[in-house]
């Protein structure tokens, strides 16, 4: 693609309701010329404020120091990829650093979880189904025996120990949840899940508290995870199957404080399998715009310590 083409493309996703025209992200003005830059680069400066303004000013790529066709580029690789894309990969695929791809790629999924901010799902007469699955638990065992802990005692057990929750509504959207415990995700369900929601789950206890505001199904999975009164949660499953191979088939380690990112890339994945490359494409190069500059991956590395975040789904 030329450059005029790729700017073509980003300001139809930026600003989708003036077909393409911009629009100043200072005033709002609908008046704002081309102002380029003595480099020849593409900048606007509106006649209501005459502030200046390009492309991502104000977005998650914000500052940006990489040609635009590179952003697309890395989108285009990042949605190709059924099962996540490494960094390494995709610092091979466009010709940069590791830690510029590392940033970018984090930058996308950041975008990814502003959709998943206030999202429910579910309604009357719909079905979502929910489970559980717990990451971070592996402890490496000392060399030397007389080292070694009983690593079932809780004392012993990773501090990274987490509680993934999702609940996915069959034929709509999922939403991803990250918490200590599995009892903790219950004040969290019933604030995603819109009552009248016929809920599937399995026969964890962590459950219970949810039957006296949704009519649920259970599966014992204890004799063989059969279900006298059709209860599913194939599709919940569905969610930790690909979030396993994206982990342990792509990144092979993800650190504790991005697990919920991750857990988000891949419930996007599921929610929009069935859509083409070319509208995950524009999908993902809209949130990228639409979403504000990133506060744990600006500067990321010239940081002293690295960014402690809480995003919205995760219990302290």
């Amino acid at each position: 693609m030329s450059e005029e083409q790729v700017q073509s493309v980003f300001r139809e996703c930026r600003w989708p309701e003036t077909n393409g025209e911009p629009v100043c992200p200072h005033c709002g003005g609908l008046d704002p010329y081309e102002c380029r830059r003595a480099s020849g680069a593409l900048r606007y400066r509106c006649k209501a404020c005459g502030k200046d303004f390009t492309l991502t000013s104000g977005t998650i790529f914000a500052s940006h120091k990489l040609p635009l066709r590179m952003y697309l580029a890395a989108i285009a690789f990042f949605v190709n990829s059924v099962k996540g894309k490494s960094m390494l990969e995709l610092s091979r695929d466009l010709n940069v650093n590791y830690k510029t791809a590392f940033v970018l790629a984090h930058k996308i999924r950041e975008a990814i979880s502003h959709e998943y901010k206030g999202r429910t799902v579910g309604g009357e007469g719909r079905v979502v189904e929910i489970d559980g699955a717990l990451v971070g638990v592996y402890v490496k065992p000392a060399n030397q025996k007389e080292f070694r802990r009983d690593r079932r005692r809780r004392e012993n057990l990773s501090p990274n120990r987490k509680f993934i929750v999702v609940a996915r509504e069959r034929g709509g959207l999922s939403t991803v949840g990250i918490f200590k415990t599995e009892g903790q995700s219950k004040s969290w369900l019933k604030s995603v899940i819109k009552k009248g929601t016929v809920v599937h789950a399995d026969d964890a206890a962590g459950w219970n508290g949810l039957r006296d505001k949704y009519e649920m199904f259970r599966i014992d999975h204890t004799n063989r995870g059969y279900s006298i009164d059709g209860a599913c949660t194939n599709l919940a499953e569905s969610f930790f199957s690909r979030l396993r191979r994206l982990e342990l088939g792509q990144h092979h380690h993800i650190e504790a404080h991005y697990t919920l990112r991750y857990a988000r890339e891949s419930g996007w994945r599921e929610d929009n399998r069935f859509k083409s490359n070319g509208e995950q494409l524009h999908h993902i190069l809209g949130l990228t715009l639409h979403a504000p500059p990133s506060v744990d991956f600006c500067g990321y590395w010239q940081r002293r310590k690295p960014a402690t975040f809480m995003p919205d789904g995760v219990a302290a």
